[in-house]
């Protein structure tokens, strides 16, 4: 395992538990996307069917249980008790219009044409694209909570080391997926426009606002 890997994996942790703290200390999920988190879970579920069929490593093994865990953990919270805080009316983004594309992609363009290939590869270009409810919501509410920021910004962060770490993998490992690269990179664009709020106006102690 490379650094940008491990790097990587802990950013993508450290945003998992920073949204789960925020909501539980807070007692609410109030700017949280319930959606996108609905689109995270299906996400490590259809990723992570290999749990059943093989074992790489504890630490695989440990990260693959904990995403799937926390994810779940996540919807609960906000679907169930804390449900009374939870915006859904600002958290309107029309889902449909990502998985019913991103399924009939996976089933056209895969490595192999079998059921868990296609699982995972719809996981890969679902992953990219499921922020956008969670965008969206700040687009359309105008401002974020500091701490929801931290939480976006650590999940981009994930995702731009992700790019190195195939980067690293092709030029050490010979290592390249087309598929997982090209999804990386257009979920980092997703989130470049937010990086340079990030940097410029929650790093100086502002609040971010974004127009509706």
């Amino acid at each position: 395992m490379n650094i940008f890997r491990l790097t990587g994996d802990l950013s993508h942790l450290a945003a998992i538990i920073i949204l789960l703290l925020k909501i539980w200390k807070s007692r609410s999920c109030a700017g949280i996307s319930g959606k996108s988190q609905i689109l995270f879970a299906i996400v490590f579920t259809t990723r992570y069917l290999d749990l059943l069929t093989s074992f790489i490593s504890l630490y695989n093994t440990s990260m693959k249980v904990i995403y799937i865990g926390c994810s779940y953990a996540t919807v609960y919270l906000i679907y169930m008790k804390f449900r009374a805080t939870y915006d859904g009316n600002h958290d309107s983004f029309r889902v449909e219009f990502l998985v019913v594309p991103v399924g009939g992609l996976a089933v056209l363009i895969n490595h192999d044409f079998s059921l868990l290939e296609i699982l995972w590869t719809f996981s890969i270009y679902l992953e990219s694209v499921a922020i956008l409810p969670q965008l969206f919501m700040i687009s359309k509410t105008g401002e974020a909570e500091t701490i929801t920021t931290h939480y976006l910004f650590c999940l981009g962060l994930y995702r731009a080391l992700y790019l190195f770490n195939w980067i690293w993998r092709f030029y050490f490992e010979g290592f390249f997926d087309m598929i997982a690269i090209v999804a990386g990179v257009v979920q980092t664009i997703l989130y470049c426009d937010f990086f340079y709020l990030y940097v410029t106006k929650v790093l100086k102690g502002k609040k971010l606002s974004l127009p509706a």
